[in-house]
């Protein structure tokens, strides 16, 4: 008898439906080069029926096998192909829809740690990063499912490379990192929401209007923002604050004084105005130091508080520390003493903005430069609360062709020139694709040339998936993100139709190639550790100058700023090891330990002085000069700044960029201030146990920013990677 029912895959049961094979036939010709043949698809049909004319119920993937056979025995086997892969196609979406259900189901229950603690810097406990978050997780299932090449997903999925923030791009078309024009936008004004920004006339306006600034950017790109030597492009609105304060305190100080002072002779530098009037100056002088102060304590305070559009506070960096003038140096010493108060009634230590202080010979970096007190400023505060981290002028511009500091956490620009003037502000990442280089050379089982083979064949695939991330982003109108593109932030002003195909092309915007896992890669590859073979070290380095010769290649190839990366790794460092512990098994010193290392970094459990560290680590930013950072672990400094000093000074010389991470965590039931103990759990104090994130702040690095992970815990790889963690002394 004729079959009466077929049991879908959910498990209900339909009648069986002969039309139902015939149509999916004719898809699957619709898709070869020949024309529809119905006959053909009719016969098959007739055949499956009759195959299953005996059974009261079939399931349906029986059905579709016979289907199969029946085309692959046809004259028509072309169709049978095609039928294979439409059959594949569709069971791929089915179980990524299955998946997408499993993840918005494991937000709603805050049980999908994958997604709830993919950013540290995210509280997936909240509405507003909930509402994010699903939204990421959606975007990116369309994004993978009809946006992205099929094998650049396919790579992305089993782990041999990473398509980096595909909650955001590319289904939104916006870029990662950038450094906000601030100069242009306050200097010429803009329009923000409803309002339409003048130049500000005081430090406290500036400092207000710059917070909103980053707020709207940080709510139109996915990554870190910065705003490129704070000190120098807001000096000029301190000195707005002293005339302002000049001029009243010679009218309460000097009433009899009839004839008026023009600005432009009032300012600090002005000595006859100093001797002239010196009560009056004084004061000017004491209320603009109070005033710069408290601005930048607002600023500092409004950062910390601020939530973007994508439910975070934004990812900033203040540069800082090559001006000379009084204006300028107010502005440095006012976001250093108001980072060493903290946050609060308990001087917590804040997250961000990131600060990054510039080191210059003839500038800070010698007692007998003029600003060598605000150096000695900057370690009292990096003892203190771990930021500044240092970046040395002459490296910097050694190593990427001019000064400019790093994009949000690392990433670097390289050398653009508009009307014979290099440009940096305005300028931004269009996004980051990651080589898994530890898989790779677990699959080339020792073997150099296989690696290299292999290498090969992710990079071209890399290579089209940065591709695919310009493509996207061209023929964008300006209009889809008016701060950036209309008001100044990107260094434009557009009009809404106009598209910024010009701002990504001739190297103005970087896109980079990353790459993990050095560590790892050498060791699963000649089975020994690199730090303890000169020659090992040699082969790590190649490894880097092979993917910088790739990336100039495509730089030549296509007039788009490709650079090479050193990705900072946090889901990243978790995500690339499990996938490959779960293919692979457990190895020794790769897949074990639970994570892998950032970059070009040594292994976080190596130890190794300050020194010695530096010297291993400072070859790699020649090459990688789209991206770097270096950092070393300290125990507390606070009672010991010249030992900081002396690190200061070492890396100066030898890298370009330089952090420490010194404990800075703080028990508020106890009163212990130091380090806390890291557990597979979390972080407690060590003094009296207390793990409470109610009364306990734990702060540390992750990646290129600093995190608060007693409120935001790390992922288990990121966990992992913490507790192994040893003090480079």
């Amino acid at each position: 008898m004729i079959v009466t029912l077929v049991i879908k895959r959910d498990g209900s049961e339909v009648a069986f439906d002969l039309q139902k094979i015939i149509d999916a036939i004719c898809a699957a010709m619709e898709a070869t080069e020949k024309k529809v043949d119905m006959a053909i698809a009719k016969q098959v049909a007739v055949q499956v029926t009759n195959d299953i004319s005996t059974a009261d119920k079939v399931d349906i993937e029986h059905i579709q096998d016979l289907v199969q056979h029946h085309l692959m025995n046809s004259p028509r086997q072309d169709v049978a192909e095609a039928y294979i892969g439409y059959r594949e196609i569709r069971t791929l979406k089915r179980r990524e829809r299955s998946d997408l259900d499993k993840k918005v189901q494991g937000l709603l229950d805050q049980t999908n740690e994958e997604v709830l603690k993919e950013n540290s810097n995210k509280d997936g406990a909240t509405i507003p990063t909930q509402r994010d978050l699903l939204a990421g997780i959606t975007a990116k299932d369309f994004a993978q499912t009809y946006m992205m090449p099929k094998r650049v997903v396919e790579a992305h999925n089993r782990g041999s490379i990473h398509f980096h923030d595909q909650d955001y791009s590319p289904y939104f078309p916006i870029y990662n990192c950038m450094l906000i024009d601030l100069k242009e936008m306050l200097e010429n004004g803009f329009k923000l929401g409803n309002a339409q920004i003048e130049t500000p006339k005081s430090i406290t306006t500036a400092t207000a209007i710059t917070a909103q600034i980053i707020a709207q950017v940080a709510s139109h790109i996915y990554g870190g923002n910065t705003i490129n030597e704070i000190d120098i492009i807001l000096a000029p609105y301190v000195a707005q604050s002293f005339r302002k304060h000049f001029k009243t305190g010679l009218e309460w100080l000097y009433p009899e004084l009839e004839e008026s002072i023009a600005n432009e002779d009032i300012n600090y530098e002005n000595e006859a105005l100093r001797l002239t009037y010196p009560k009056a100056f004084d004061y000017a002088v004491k209320l603009t130091e109070k005033e710069t102060f408290d601005a930048f304590q607002s600023l500092e305070y409004e950062i910390n508080t601020l939530v973007s559009a994508n439910g975070q506070t934004p990812f900033s960096t203040f540069g800082f520390g090559r001006g000379l003038s009084w204006s300028e140096r107010q502005i440095q010493i006012a976001i250093l003493k108001n980072r060493i108060r903290g946050l609060g009634k308990d001087g917590k230590t804040p997250v961000f903005p990131k600060l990054i202080f510039a080191m210059e010979e003839g500038v800070n970096l010698r007692p007998e430069d003029p600003n060598y007190d605000i150096k000695k400023l900057a370690l009292k505060c990096s003892t203190l609360r771990m930021y500044p981290d240092i970046i040395s002028v002459p490296k910097v511009k050694e190593i990427t062709g001019s000064f400019k500091f790093p994009m949000g956490c690392r990433s670097f620009l390289g050398v653009y020139e508009e009307n014979g003037v290099e440009l940096h502000d305005g300028r931004f990442n269009m996004g980051v694709v990651t080589a898994n280089l530890p898989r790779l050379a677990i699959q080339a089982q020792g073997s150099e040339t296989k690696f290299y083979e292999l290498l090969d064949e992710v990079l071209d695939i890399s290579y089209e998936a940065l591709m695919f991330r310009i493509e996207r982003l061209k023929g964008v109108k300006a209009k889809v993100a008016p701060i950036l593109y209309m008001e100044g932030a990107a260094g434009s002003r557009l009009h809404p139709e106009d598209t910024i195909d010009h701002l990504l092309e001739n190297g103005r915007a970087s896109i980079s190639l990353g790459y993990i896992g050095i560590h790892e890669t050498i060791r699963a590859l000649y089975g020994k550790a690199i730090f303890e073979d000169e020659t090992l070290r040699e082969k790590g380095l190649n490894i880097v100058k092979y993917l910088s010769q790739k990336t100039e290649q495509w730089k030549k190839e296509t007039g788009y700023g490709f650079s090479l990366y050193s990705t900072p790794a946090e889901s990243l460092c978790y995500r690339f090891c499990d996938l490959d512990e779960k293919e692979y098994g457990e190895i020794e010193d790769v897949t074990s330990k639970g994570y892998y290392t950032n970059s070009f970094h040594l292994d976080v459990n190596q130890k190794a002085t300050p020194f010695e560290k530096i010297e291993f680590e400072k070859q790699y930013p020649v090459y990688a000069n789209g991206g770097f950072i270096t950092y070393c672990e300290f125990d507390s400094l606070v009672k010991n700044p010249e030992a900081l000093e002396a690190v200061w000074d070492y890396a100066y010389e030898r890298v370009p960029y330089f952090g420490t991470n010194t404990p800075t965590d703080k028990c508020l039931e106890c009163g212990f201030e130091g380090e806390f103990e890291a557990t597979n759990q979390g972080f407690k104090c060590p003094n009296c146990n207390n793990s409470n994130p109610k009364t306990s702040s734990v702060i540390r690095r992750c990646c290129g920013y600093l995190s608060e992970p007693s409120q935001r815990p790390f992922n288990a790889g990121k966990q992992k990677e913490v507790l192994s963690r040893v003090k480079h002394m």
